[in-house]
């Protein structure tokens, strides 16, 4: 396998900071990938949060979301993202919230098979994993609807579109 020269950016604003590695492949589809991402986590701590702490997320290939499915949720195919959140630790400090991983190629897939921007579905993922890392699920219908709102409600503060509105028309 060949090393990959992975971008690394660090954002951080209001005690939050948001560790990103991308992907060159992702960056050659998608360069603003990791400012995406950190506005749109930005704004999920402003509107679900606030925390203080650390969140690392990694914009990677379909091979390791498969992997990590594989290992974590006995699932042996890629997904769009996956949330791994850290146990509180009160001798750790900074707080570490836990990781994010998403898949640019799926992202694009979902997107083009969506009709919908890629970048509006990758705020969306990076919403989603986000919540997921804060205690937010989707296990029951209560809990989903709970989950949704507040991801309607982050997305719309960073101009992206209700992702879940073709769903509610097709109903």
């Amino acid at each position: 396998m060949n090393a990959v020269d992975w971008s690394e950016r660090i954002f951080e604003r209001d005690g939050l900071v948001v560790e990103i590695i991308a992907h060159p492949d992702a960056l050659a589809l998608e360069p603003q990938s990791p400012d995406i991402v950190a506005r749109a986590i930005g704004a999920a701590n402003e509107i679900a949060g606030p925390v203080q702490g650390v969140v690392s997320v990694s914009i990677d290939r379909d091979a390791a979301l498969r992997d990590l499915n594989r290992q974590w949720r006995q699932m042996d195919k890629p997904t769009n993202v996956l949330s791994f959140p850290a146990p509180a630790s009160p001798q750790v400090a900074p707080r570490q919230w836990g990781d994010i991983a998403i898949s640019y190629e799926t992202t694009a897939r979902e997107a083009a098979e969506e009709g919908k921007p890629f970048a509006d579905h990758l705020a969306h993922l990076a919403v989603h994993g986000f919540l997921h890392l804060l205690g937010y699920d989707h296990e029951s219908d209560h809990d989903a609807e709970k989950m949704e709102a507040a991801e309607r409600a982050i997305l719309a503060r960073v101009s992206v579109p209700d992702p879940y509105a073709a769903r509610e028309i097709d109903a």
